[in-house]
Order: C-alpha cells, then sequence, then structure tokens
C-alpha cells in the first residue's frame, strides 16, 4: 500500500476553488515544489497528496513523481484530476506530513450512497457541518 502526503490548501476558499487552481497550474504545465524530497519518496509512488482545507482531508492529488525545478527545490507532479474523499478533521500543518495508506480517508462514491454526484461547492459545505 502507498504511502501519502498532506498539505494545507493555502488560500483556498472552496474544494471549487482548488480544483480550479490546480486546472491552472497544469495547464501552465507547474507542479507543486518543496524544498526537500521526502525521505520515503520511493513509498510514495502511486500515492496522492491529501489536501486540507478547514481543518478537513476533503479530497486528493494523485501524486505521478517527482522532479527537480528551479533553485534547486523538488518538483512533485500532481494529475490535473481532484478527487474527492470522505472528509475526516486534520489538524493544519506547515509544509507536507506523510499519511499511511491505511488513515487515508476513503473516496466519495465507495458506498456514499450518491454523494460523488452532488456540486463540489455542497459537499464541501455539508463536510463543513458535519453532515458527510
Amino acid at each position: 500500500m502507498p504511502l501519502h502526503l498532506t498539505k494545507v490548501a493555502f488560500a483556498i476558499e472552496s474544494v471549487d476553488h482548488l480544483a480550479e487552481r490546480l486546472r491552472l497550474r497544469a495547464a501552465e504545465g507547474g507542479a507543486l515544489t518543496t524544498r526537500y524530497l521526502p525521505k520515503r519518496a520511493a513509498e510514495i509512488e502511486g500515492g496522492s497528496l491529501f489536501w486540507i482545507l478547514k481543518h478537513q482531508l476533503v479530497a486528493r492529488s494523485p501524486i505521478l513523481g517527482f522532479g527537480e525545478a528551479d533553485g534547486g527545490r523538488v518538483a512533485i507532479h500532481l494529475a490535473a484530476d481532484l478527487v474527492l474523499v470522505q472528509a475526516r478533521p486534520k489538524r493544519a500543518h506547515q509544509g507536507w506530513r506523510y499519511l499511511e495508506a491505511a488513515d487515508a480517508p476513503p473516496d466519495l462514491g465507495q458506498g456514499s450512497a450518491g454523494i460523488a454526484e452532488l456540486p463540489p461547492r455542497l459537499i464541501g459545505e455539508l463536510s463543513a457541518l458535519a453532515l458527510i
């Protein structure tokens, strides 16, 4: 089972806003950058970056791999699609943190009675109210 990362969606107001920012980033060919390559990078192959929004894990972006970026930084290449997950409380933190596969929330649509068909904004609001 792959290892995952978590990261706060800084300056993001909603799941729709996050999805739009990721689409723009993908269109520009850019990747998320960080100072250091994760020490457990080999375990992260096939994993995802889980996004924290308003103190909840709300979505994930599959990690395609790592590369080099300008200024000696490390690029984390993400898939352009955003996969909504069943919201789970998560404290905010700086940078990224590891998330074991056993602790990762399941994707919406896996036995969630049609929740995945709802608009992302509504899902975010229901999650904030702890209704889903």
